[in-house]
């Protein structure tokens, strides 16, 4: 049985913020300052540049956890967490070591670039209508390869990816660290893909704030992982809303997860199902599995490999490796990604 499960990939760590303010100073070797740097947060809005002196300050929300990402054209990316608000933040940055990729051809290739071109958007950017007005401008940027004997597709890019989404009025620069796609044989058509998964960084930039991509944003929200993981660390289920299911038993959520508030996040505790529930030939290690529908209709399941795990203020959690999603939620990728901290106040 196929099962096209998406791994959303974000970095995680837990640290107190204790202020709305960061400022900092970026240089080179010498303490030379370095103008034009972005600075922005991981999957986020919130970005901005350093000044003609290396200096900067950027706006971000307390308990966030995000990653502060530090990059320009010519150095290293920084990314930087557990930052201390209470100091100036000093980053020298480091030029990017020139690496020629090795580029080889060969006369024996299975796929074309244009098939290989095909699965990596139906896998990164997805298959919805918003998908349909959402570009990625360098795809030239993108290098391809299979894995014959493990059967498993990847892709990479040396610079981020220009992702331009008209339907809800966002540019995205997004910096691939992973990508792969695993079939169940010799194959590059989807109704042969078993588990897909994808990561990186991001940084948002408004484009369009009219009415109509206001409301397309709305509607994408609802039913999204970003909402789901919202409302589960509020306790906040209900038929109009996430229902969680076994089979065809509607289980209470208070049964099945113990939920622990922090500070500065949720903390929640999967509650082990009976071996003879947890049915999967393509996943080990399942602490936990089930169905989940929103508003009655958009049916999803998602998995947990993990006994725990935290979700933060903006829904981004901890262990994404470990907690797999598949059915409608997973359908929404890049091309449905919202910033994290859209909706907060």
């Amino acid at each position: 049985m196929k099962k096209n499960i998406l791994l959303l990939f974000l970095f995680s760590s837990i640290a107190t913020f204790s202020q709305n303010t960061l400022k900092g100073k970026i240089s080179v070797k010498d303490n030379i300052p370095l103008e034009g740097v972005n600075i922005y947060f991981d999957g986020t809005t919130i970005s901005t540049i350093s000044d003609s002196n290396g200096n900067f300050t950027i706006k971000y929300e307390p308990n966030a956890n995000n990653i502060l990402v530090i990059s320009s054209m010519g150095y290293q990316t920084e990314y930087l967490t557990s930052l201390d608000v209470a100091k100036p933040l000093n980053v020298t940055m480091s030029v990017s070591k020139n690496e020629l990729k090795e580029v080889v051809i060969t006369t024996n290739e299975l796929f074309t670039r244009e098939q290989k071109l095909k699965i990596f958007r139906e896998y990164f950017l997805g298959k919805t209508n918003n998908t349909k007005s959402t570009i990625i401008k360098n795809e030239s940027d993108l290098r391809f390869k299979y894995d014959k004997e493990k059967l498993i597709f990847t892709a990479s890019s040396d610079k981020p990816l220009t992702i331009v989404n008209a339907s809800l009025g966002y540019k995205i620069d997004f910096e691939l660290v992973v990508f792969e796609v695993t079939f169940n044989k010799l194959s590059i058509n989807s109704n042969h893909v078993i588990k897909n998964f994808y990561g990186g960084v991001s940084r948002f930039e408004d484009i369009d704030n009219s009415v109509a991509v206001l409301e397309r944003r709305e509607k994408t929200y609802q039913g999204s992982q970003i909402q789901f993981f919202r409302n589960f660390a509020k306790k906040d289920w209900g038929k109009n809303k996430f229902l969680l299911f076994y089979g065809d038993n509607n289980m209470d959520p208070l049964k099945c997860f113990r939920i622990i508030e922090k500070e500065d996040f949720v903390k929640v505790e999967i509650l082990p199902q009976p071996k003879g529930e947890i049915q999967n030939e393509n996943i080990k290690d399942i602490v936990a599995s089930y169905n989940i529908a929103f508003n009655r209709i958009e049916e999803s399941k998602i998995t947990f490999q993990t006994d725990s795990f935290y979700i933060y203020k903006y829904g981004n959690n901890s262990n994404i490796e470990s907690i797999l999603f598949s059915g409608k939620i997973s359908e929404k990728k890049v091309g449905d990604m919202l910033p994290l901290n859209y909706g907060i106040k």
